[in-house]
């Protein structure tokens, strides 16, 4: 039997192409990140690893519209990482109306992903190459003990951090630099030239809240930012430490990478 919210099939011809835009919200803690790789291409490779959020929305997708579909993200997050709105959009030939469609999806999606919004898109529009920048926030909760349900989505870290230093030693990240420092060393990309357009660290009670918008991000470049914020805040690395790293376009300089379950994409701004 057909779900409620299936779309009755009718002649695909008489119907234009549309460009549908969704923003997504969701709880990364039980995926493998967003994108399907290769090897999960398959029904057994589905089966020996943990779904991702592309594999579920593309089989929900199938299941309402009743064909195939592509979705284009705006980026990759990886597996433990959140999203308040990112940004995707697909390609279809069904007129289903927004409110019908979105009704659809949080109805038979997990309730870790929800659908917060749908829109018809130019045709030209690219999830990932029409965006002007994106903005992550990291969360640290750093006080002395932990938290039962805000375990999944900050990095609790008991010691002291010093608040003023980071913000001092984050100011120098900002402008257009070469961020290979701060990739993940097993990632090749063209280009590490990413420009970082605000940062931003505010501490309110016991929360420290890292914001930074840039054109683009390195695979774990966020991540390995605040691991490196960390240990110069901590005192592990002396002050003008992020300076030396930057210019030093070499990982092994940097700090350890920040756990993912404290990252979110926050916007994608077009």
């Amino acid at each position: 039997m057909k779900p409620a919210y299936v779309l009755a099939s009718s002649d695909s011809s008489a119907r234009p192409k549309r460009n549908l835009k969704l923003e997504i919200e969701y709880d990364g803690s039980n995926y493998s990140g967003w994108q399907i790789q290769n090897h999960q291409r398959s029904p057994e490779a589905r089966r020996r690893t943990k779904k991702t959020i592309q594999q579920v929305l593309e089989k929900t997708l199938k299941e309402i519209l009743q064909q195939e579909i592509k979705v284009i993200s705006s980026g990759r997050t990886d597996a433990g990482v959140h999203a308040l709105a990112q940004v995707v959009n697909f390609y279809t030939d069904s007129n289903i109306a927004h409110e019908k469609l979105q009704l659809a999806l949080n109805s038979l999606l997990p309730h870790d992903i929800v659908i917060t919004k749908i829109e018809d898109a130019p045709l030209f529009f690219h999830s990932r190459f029409s965006a002007k920048s994106k903005v992550y926030r990291y969360t640290i909760l750093n006080r002395k003990y932990s938290s039962a349900l805000l375990r999944n989505t900050t990095y609790f870290f008991p010691h002291f951090l010093d608040v003023v230093l980071m913000r001092k030693e984050a100011k120098v990240l900002l402008g257009r630099h070469d961020f290979k420092s701060f990739q993940a060393t097993e990632k090749k990309e063209r280009t590490t030239v990413r420009t970082v357009r605000k940062i931003s660290i505010k501490k309110d009670k016991d929360f420290i809240f890292i914001e930074i918008e840039a054109d683009g991000f390195l695979y774990n470049m966020v991540r390995n930012i605040v691991g490196t914020l960390i240990e110069i805040a901590r005192g592990k690395l002396p002050p003008e430490s992020m300076k030396r790293i930057l210019l030093s376009k070499n990982r092994i300089y940097a700090g350890p990478i920040a756990p993912s379950h404290g990252l979110c994409l926050v916007k994608v701004k077009y």
